[in-house]
């Protein structure tokens, strides 16, 4: 690809993109345990410096988790109603790690202020409870999926890197009945 596809490309994706973070309010958690049994689960979120601000109580499997292992995955994911093909969801995914944010931080204070900001009253209780701690998510990849075919890897040191996944000529095979 050209240097001007590649950043018409970027031009084009980037908004899109952060639109579609903004326009949803949880993100769905792969995270491991100790030993590596994994668990699926969900959390709201806010966006601020860089990252995904999310509260969780350590009576949660996934709160327990995030403690023994930090490295994870996430997704946030078009709803189904929303969705052309229930087959072709667009998506977000990004390999994250977790980074728990004490109270005495001054960046407790800041993903606190986003999460009642985007949540109210719920995200203010949640985040005075002694069992809920708060963990910044920090991206270092990502892979967009618009539909079928439109697969894109964000990479960089802010993620602003867009590669169109192609596949070079392997695609889709067809399967023929006999």
């Amino acid at each position: 690809m050209t240097d001007e596809k590649q950043q018409r490309l970027k031009e084009r994706l980037l908004p899109e993109i952060e639109e579609f973070k903004q326009s949803r309010q949880t993100l769905l958690l792969a995270s491991t345990d100790a030993v590596h049994n994994p668990n699926v689960s969900y959390a709201p979120f806010a966006l601020a410096n860089g990252g995904f601000y999310i509260l969780i109580s350590d009576l949660a499997k996934h709160g327990k988790n995030l403690k023994q292992q930090q490295g994870l995955s996430v997704m946030l994911v078009q709803d189904e109603t929303e969705a052309k093909s229930i087959f072709a969801r667009k998506r977000l995914t990004f390999e994250v790690q977790a980074e728990p944010i004490s109270r005495d931080n001054d960046e407790f204070a800041k993903g606190r202020a986003a999460l009642i900001e985007r949540f109210g009253e719920m995200a203010e209780n949640l985040s005075g409870l002694s069992d809920f701690n708060m963990y910044k998510l920090t991206p270092s990849r990502g892979l967009f999926v618009k539909g079928f075919g439109q697969a894109f890897q964000l990479t960089g040191s802010e993620l602003t890197d867009v590669n169109w996944m192609t596949g070079e000529g392997k695609g889709h095979g067809h399967r023929i009945s006999a």
